[in-house]
């Protein structure tokens, strides 16, 4: 006897949306804007003798304070966005 396989019914396709909402990637361009203004702060700028060391400059408030926390503080908004739920 001639062995018959069953038909496939095409089931339908789940509506798929999309994994990230415009509001999350809002919210990840300032994260991305928060992480590179810090890392900007950091690299500072350079000496005009490279044959003097400039301890105020290497270890100034900017460089050794605010631009870690900038950093940290766009990283902490990078996670927030990608775990925000959108409000549908």
């Amino acid at each position: 006897m001639a062995e018959t396989k069953p038909k496939k019914t095409a089931l339908p396709k789940p509506e798929q949306l999309p994994l990230f909402s415009k509001e999350n990637y809002r919210w990840m361009l300032i994260g991305l804007i928060a992480v590179a203004l810090g890392l900007f702060l950091m690299a500072g700028g350079k000496s005009k003798d490279p044959n003097v060391f400039n301890a105020n400059e290497v270890y100034s408030f900017t460089r050794i304070t605010l631009a870690p926390i900038l950093i940290l503080a766009g990283l902490s908004i990078e996670i927030f966005a990608i775990f925000k739920k959108s409000k549908k």
